[in-house]
């Protein structure tokens, strides 16, 4: 049987921290949380738990990650940010493949909770995502903030059952605060790429993204919370690229 890693990532995480350790308690073998110098309630919570607590400056996203995964005492790894939970389902399948990891990595979907109601569609579920893995098989990429695990031998990942249950957003007014604060990032890791921005981007990317998400992923199943998922969903892609326009023309100015 092998010896399974918890790591997770915080900042600030007091009002759903608990809940992602308790359901890991009784699966892993160790909890390593990562914590980026919290203000909080989150250093007390977790102490309460005997977790392996480090404090780092926030490096990025996918740095962090990374960074995290390199502080654990095993070499399989189920990793989850503080505003996420294994559901039931989920502890039951971990339990299993720890005494038959066949799979250098393994995906699960994650379930959204938004403002109190679970997603079921859009771009919000299923919301696969690989989590599961062994140190060294792979790496944490992607644009910041949007990174995700990959595989070196994409080949070579299996599937477990169950969910990752993630609160995300409690209210309109966070969702709205975050979608801001994500298209900045996404913009500043766009102009570090040298990626350009047209017109034509700014006005089809957006309304693809919308109709995407609310037709053809079937939105529009989630009432009123899944028109606005969808809605922000565009102005996320739209808030971007306007963004990377700034950046790009502030740059050309200063030549």
């Amino acid at each position: 049987m092998v010896k399974l890693s918890g790591v997770i990532i915080t900042y600030n995480e007091e009002r759903k921290i608990e809940t992602c350790l308790a359901s890991l308690v009784d699966v892993v073998d160790e909890i390593v949380v990562v914590d980026s110098y919290s203000t909080d309630g989150t250093e007390e919570i977790c102490k309460k738990y005997n977790v392996k607590f480090i404090k780092q400056k926030f490096l990025g996203y996918k740095e962090q990650k990374n960074f995290a995964i390199t502080q654990a005492s095993h070499d399989h790894v189920i990793s989850l940010d503080g505003d996420e939970a294994l559901s039931p389902e989920l502890q039951k399948s971990l339990r299993k493949l720890k005494s038959n990891w066949i799979h250098d990595g393994y995906y699960m979907n994650r379930y959204n909770n938004f403002c109190g109601q679970w997603i079921n569609h859009s771009d919000w579920y299923p919301d696969k995502k690989l989590r599961a893995f062994i140190k060294g098989k792979g790496e944490w990429k992607g644009i910041n903030p949007h990174d995700s695990y990959k595989l070196y031998n994409q080949k070579s990942a299996g599937r477990l059952k169950g969910d990752i249950l993630h609160w995300n957003y409690p209210t309109y007014s966070a969702y709205n605060s975050q979608i801001e604060k994500f298209s900045s990032i996404s913009a500043q890791s766009y102009f570090e790429l040298g990626k350009k921005v047209t017109v034509w981007k700014i006005l089809f990317n957006p309304s693809w993204a919308f109709f995407k998400a609310y037709f053809l992923r079937l939105g529009f199943l989630d009432g009123l919370n899944g028109f606005i998922i969808c809605l922000q969903t565009a102005n996320l892609t739209f808030l971007k690229y306007i963004k990377l326009r700034e950046l790009i023309k502030s740059e050309n100015q200063k030549v």
